[in-house]
């Protein structure tokens, strides 16, 4: 069985709707999802003997790590497929499908951590309003793409939902978390609508409230990230 190291609302929701996806496609992989309050390498140093970075999330298969969560989605939909979910070599959008598994996380999440960090978790004192309102530019000026394209098409590519709109999709969920939706374009908010409208996002939303309450965790009053 798969081991999923989970924060609510974190980047490890990526691989969590990756594969209750995958249960609505085609019924499995099994998995434990184990919740941890954020950060866990503070408020559960434990989980340092599990990762060292202390990041998450954590995936584990058949005593295999994993720790980035693009990479994690493209390996459930790889490995556990086939799924609609993939797009494969022969497809013409193989390139494109890879390019915004990865966009998602290292163009349009990584500024928003730093806003999450210098207008959110800091102490008063350490905060930069300053940094934090450049990044939310920086995030808001890349998702211009994904505003262009939604506005073309129903999903990133391949004709069909696939983990590369997962992937862009947890970033617009951030982007909620941290108060910028205000600023999210037409096409970028009904794109949402399509995605957070789907039943395995649905699933993967309840099933880490689920968790968090069977095991004890606290549920945090804004987004997270690594």
């Amino acid at each position: 069985m798969l081991t999923l190291y989970h924060c609510h609302d974190a980047r490890s929701f990526r691989p969590l709707w990756t594969l209750e996806e995958l249960a609505v496609e085609t019924g499995g992989p099994a998995y434990e999802l184990k919740m941890l309050p954020f950060p866990p390498r503070v408020f559960q140093k434990s989980y340092l003997e599990i990762n060292p970075l202390g990041t998450i999330p954590a995936l584990f298969d058949e005593g295999k790590r994993m720790t980035e969560s693009a990479a994690i989605c493209q390996y459930l939909v790889t490995r556990y497929g086939p799924t609609s979910l993939a797009v494969s070599p022969d497809e013409a959008d193989y390139g494109p499908f890879l390019n915004f598994l990865h966009f998602g996380e290292a163009t349009l999440t990584f500024p928003q951590t730093l806003v999450l960090r210098y207008r959110f978790f800091e102490p008063d004192e350490r905060k930069l309003p300053q940094a934090a309102d450049d990044y939310a530019k920086w995030f808001l000026a890349r998702l211009r793409l994904i505003e262009q394209m939604t506005g073309e098409q129903e999903y990133l590519c391949a004709d069909r939902f696939t983990a590369a709109d997962i992937s862009v999709g947890y970033a617009i969920l951030l982007a909620h978390s941290v108060g910028l939706a205000g600023e999210l374009g037409p096409n970028v908010r009904a794109y949402w609508e399509r995605l957070s409208g789907r039943e395995g996002f649905k699933r993967a939303k309840a099933v880490q409230l689920k968790a968090a309450e069977e095991q004890g965790v606290p549920v945090p009053k804004i987004g997270v990230a690594k």
